[in-house]
């Protein structure tokens, strides 16, 4: 499976990316987007896989933003 991956960074501060993956994002999880380090805040399937390939939304946040809140 190939996913699709709309990467939407939250505040709008970067910019985002899509990129295919072969992991669906998952709450939590890590991604590198240029040289920085994100965390995926949010997850959405856009609608359902077809022919081995899914297309998902994912708001992210920088690492450091999210050391600030509790």
């Amino acid at each position: 499976m190939v996913y699709k991956v709309s990467y939407v960074v939250q505040g709008g501060n970067f910019p985002g990316a899509i990129k295919n993956e072969i992991e669906m994002p998952k709450l939590g999880m890590r991604i590198k987007i240029g040289t920085r380090w994100f965390r995926v805040v949010e997850v959405y399937e856009m609608m359902p896989p077809h022919d081995d390939v899914q297309f998902i939304h994912a708001v992210i946040a920088v690492e450091q933003e999210l050391a600030g809140v509790s």
